[in-house]
C-alpha cells in the first residue's frame, strides 16, 4: 500500500514537499516513482528512484528543483519540490515496480498511490 501526502495550495516560486509511505511489502526491491496528472493531460513521469542502490532519474521539466530521495528506515519516499511552477499544478501520484525495465513508463509500475494535489497559483 502506498500512501501519498503534502500536497496543497502554493504560490510560484514556493515549495512543497510530497512523501509516500509505503506499507504492506519489503521495497528494498522496488522502484520507486513519482507520476503526475494535469487537468485534461496525461498521467506523466516526474522521478523515479530505486530503492536499493538509490539512483534516481527525472524527467527534464524538473531538474534542479525535484528531488527525489527515500528513507529506509521509514519506508518513505520523498519529492521535495522548489522553484513551483504554475505548470507544476497536478496529481501527483506515487507509484511501486518490483521489474522496471524503463523507469519512466508507467506499465512497469504494480502499485498506485490514491494521489495528491498540487496547486502552484501564478
Amino acid at each position: 500500500q502506498l500512501q501519498a501526502s503534502g500536497g496543497g495550495l502554493v504560490q510560484a516560486g514556493g515549495s512543497l514537499r510530497l512523501s509516500c509511505a509505503a506499507s504492506g511489502r519489503t521495497f528494498s526491491r522496488y522502484t520507486m516513482a513519482w507520476f503526475r496528472q494535469a487537468p485534461g493531460k496525461e498521467r506523466e513521469f516526474v522521478a523515479a528512484i530505486t530503492w536499493s542502490n538509490g539512483i534516481t532519474l527525472y524527467t527534464n521539466s524538473v531538474k534542479g528543483r525535484f528531488t527525489i530521495s527515500r528513507d529506509t528506515a521509514k519506508n518513505t519516499v520523498y519529492l521535495p519540490m522548489n522553484s513551483l511552477k504554475p505548470e507544476d499544478t497536478a496529481v501527483y501520484y506515487c507509484a511501486a515496480g518490483v521489474y522496471v525495465a524503463q523507469r519512466a513508463v508507467q506499465s512497469n509500475y504494480d502499485y498506485w498511490g490514491q494521489g495528491t494535489l498540487v496547486t502552484v497559483s501564478s
